[in-house]
């Protein structure tokens, strides 16, 4: 859970201090989807059917995967995890209020674009794309398991597409006669030609890619060179950034930049 307090979130408003968050969230990523690649699809678990218990309780009236998340969001709420303008919860309706008094810190984002959630494509993306490129088949038994595992990805991927918004205020307040005409105009494809840095969106793919490469080798120290069996394919990770996850948060940062002026 991201730390709470003025100074930690006024370092959001920096685009390095961004940039070095950024890098940093390609690990947990990284790391998590590896620990998901664990467990075989378990397909069990996503079924509304329950196919997993033939009596299910009342209180299954989706499925396990989504009881699950709901569940530990609920939970997490509770201790304050949705006070932070950098987390925003799947399954937002109805979530209990935390039992402590939210920190008190002057809001860095505007607030007609800090409400932007976009955790609905996020998770469509995630179980009908990319777990398919990364799992197994087979059902081993392991719900609880994988569907924790799901969850860490899944906030790990919404906390990095999410994190467009700060982005998109610290570029709009750094130049913001760049972005109020095509602001007012409503044209989304003139804001998106003003984010969009090809050279970078190729070398955050690279880096991704080696990274998964190094994170996902099986250490042997009898040997100096991997073997090129990984836990995680690279090329599928650069593939997943470059066709979903950059996209997904330059459309974030579009969205709140549309707001801006409101």
């Amino acid at each position: 859970m991201a730390q709470q307090g003025s100074t930690y979130l006024d370092s959001l408003l920096n685009l390095e201090s961004l940039r070095k968050s950024l890098v940093r969230q390609e690990d947990s990523i990284i790391f998590s989807l590896i620990e998901r690649a664990r467990y075989p699809i378990n397909s069990a678990l996503y079924d509304d059917d329950d196919k997993i218990n033939k009596d299910p309780p009342a209180e299954l009236s989706a499925s396990l995967f989504h009881f699950f998340i709901q569940e530990s969001e609920a939970l997490q709420a509770k201790a304050g995890r949705y006070t932070s303008p950098e987390e925003n919860a799947f399954f937002p309706d109805n979530l209990p209020s935390p039992l402590l008094p939210p920190p008190d810190h002057t809001p860095v984002l505007h607030p007609p674009g800090a409400c932007i959630n976009i955790n609905e494509k996020i998770l469509n993306l995630y179980l009908k794309t990319l777990l398919p490129l990364i799992v197994a088949d087979g059902d081993d038994g392991n719900y609880a398991a994988t569907a924790a595992s799901d969850l860490n990805c899944l906030q790990a991927l919404s906390r990095r597409i999410h994190f467009g918004k700060f982005v998109a205020e610290v570029k709009f307040r750094d130049a913001p006669e760049d972005y109020t005409l095509a602001i007012r105009a409503k044209d989304r494809e003139a804001l998106m030609k003003l984010l969009t840095f090809e050279s970078v969106e190729e070398m955050i793919k690279k880096r991704v890619e080696k990274k998964a490469m190094i994170f996902g080798q099986d250490v042997d120290l009898k040997e100096n060179d991997s073997n090129g069996d990984y836990k995680v394919d690279p090329s599928i990770v650069s593939k997943f950034y470059g066709e979903w996850v950059i996209p997904l948060t330059k459309s974030v940062q579009v969205e709140y930049l549309l707001r801006r002026l409101d």
